[in-house]
């Protein structure tokens, strides 16, 4: 520790947002995760949005004598998590599905998206990206949405609140009205060159399961992401459902299909895969596909589990995605690890399941490979955008230390993130912003959206806690030989 780093008491000063608004920042964390592992006596140097430097203390210190370094005791220096696969746009309906039967986008999600205005559209991504970033993520990449608003307003809320967006415009030109497939080519050509080389929003284009894109489209939009420099995003193989209607409607499973067409290939990021069969995963592994694992999704409402163990051994590229189920970088690995064990490791006796350090390759270096940003993000190191954590290490459950990344995967919180960073700004600290009122976006929201889901066309199999409260009001009044009424 330096000597301007202590106070006249010789302790350590109370880290404070003011700290780390300078534009160019020497930081001095206790660790630094870097690609090799969790790393001491290590320096990083912050300017221009990007890691300038990152190496030895004692050599970078002798190096920029000008810069006053910044200490940071007890502090893990880490990158940002990757949220491969995201609905930005259904934040605002989270709770409606829980306990409902697959295949709930629907019956809930394509209601509820459906009726948001412009307004609504920009609160929910906005909320979202809040709850992203409270939980490690500085980049989602949201799947696209079926609200009729512009993209505008999603691509705004990233904006304002910081978070690194991946977004998908939707191709679908099957189902519904049958839009022209000529209008949505010249479309999505324009979001592309829209969004091209800006400082947080990166385009995509999305067909939402290969069964509402025709075969042209399918192929036409992979291929202009291809030639782009994007990703072509879609859901396959997650609900039985879904698997059955193309066996019965094409002779293909959905994601044989997508093969068929051309439409898989090192641009093309695949959400769920979970119901794969061996002959998928090596379509998977040959055309350089990549694949969005969420397993909190699969517990939550899927069919299966996707073997993303297997897709590890095999070379396969994946992430680690969310589904929008809830933004929590930290219990996102301990599901990936957890899922992997529950439904493969337990019956080959296989007691490390890919071990911590993989669940934390694929939640940052390699999911930002694969959803199409290695070059960006996704690691700390020098040319890549400053997208870091500060976590804190200095509590019990991190004491002793003896294997950080499993520690990080089975230990770790969303309230141990000190702070949370993008392009080199700090945007939360302590869970909240440093620049926009996070208080009053809560109020609006609240007073927002009971209309919103009110007007959706929203059908719900299974009762919410209320309704089933009131059934066993009911059932026990009637075991009682009273009336329900009474």
């Amino acid at each position: 520790m330096t000597p301007s780093s202590r106070n006249r008491a010789g302790t350590t000063p109370a880290l404070t947002p003011a700290a780390f608004a300078a534009e160019t920042l020497l930081l001095l964390p206790e660790e630094v995760l870097l690609e090799g592992g969790c790393a001491r006596d290590q320096a990083v140097l912050v300017a221009d949005g990007r890691f300038a430097e990152v190496g030895d203390r004692r050599e970078l210190l002798a190096r920029h004598p000008q810069l006053p370094p910044l200490e940071l005791p007890g502090k893990l220096l880490m990158p940002g998590f990757i949220d491969a696969h995201h609905h930005l746009t259904q934040s605002l309906g989270k709770s409606l599905v829980f306990g409902e039967p697959s295949e709930i986008f629907k019956r809930i999600w394509v209601p509820l998206e459906g009726s948001l205005d412009e307004r609504l559209l920009h609160l929910s991504t906005k909320l979202a990206a809040l709850e992203a970033l409270r939980g490690g993520f500085t980049t989602a990449v949201d799947a696209g949405t079926r609200a009729s608003a512009e993209l505008a307003g999603i691509a705004g809320a990233a904006e304002e609140t910081g978070l690194r967006c991946v977004l998908g415009f939707i191709c679908n030109d099957l189902g519904g009205d049958r839009p022209d497939g000529g209008a949505i080519r010249r479309a999505a050509e324009r979001h592309l060159a829209d969004w091209e080389g800006h400082a947080l929003v990166h385009p995509s284009l999305a067909v939402s399961i290969p069964e509402v894109g025709s075969d042209a489209m399918l192929r036409d939009a992979a291929a202009l992401c291809a030639e782009g420099g994007a990703i072509f995003q879609t859901h396959v193989n997650e609900h039985l459902q879904a698997v059955e209607r193309s066996l019965v409607a094409r002779g293909q499973r959905p994601l044989e299909h997508l093969h068929a067409v051309g439409a898989l290939g090192p641009q093309t990021l695949v959400a769920h895969a979970t119901l794969v069969t061996p002959w998928e995963l090596n379509l998977l592994r040959d055309t350089g596909t990549a694949v969005a694992f969420n397993p909190v999704a699969s517990s939550w409402k899927g069919n299966a589990v996707a073997p993303a163990l297997q897709m590890a051994a095999q070379g396969i590229r994946f992430g680690l995605g969310t589904d929008g189920t809830r933004s929590d970088a930290f219990r996102l690995l301990d599901a990936a690890e957890t899922s992997q064990r529950l439904a493969f490791g337990l019956a080959s006796g296989d007691s490390s399941c890919g071990g911590g350090w993989l669940w934390l390759e694929h939640a940052t270096r390699t999911g930002a490979d694969a959803v199409g940003l290695s070059g960006v993000t996704g690691a700390i190191a020098p040319g890549l955008a400053a997208d870091f954590l500060l976590v804190d290490l200095d509590i019990p459950e991190m004491t002793p230390s003896w294997d950080r990344p499993w520690e990080l995967v089975r230990y770790a919180n969303r309230d141990q993130i000190d702070a949370v960073f993008t392009n080199g700004r700090l945007r939360l600290w302590q869970g909240w912003p440093v620049d926009w009122d996070a208080r009053a976006l809560l109020r609006e929201v609240r007073e927002a959206a009971g209309a919103a889901v009110e007007r959706a066309p929203i059908q719900r199999v299974h009762p919410t806690s209320a309704a089933h409260r009131a059934h066993l009001v009911e059932s026990r009044r009637a075991g009682e030989g009273r009336s329900p009424h009474e």
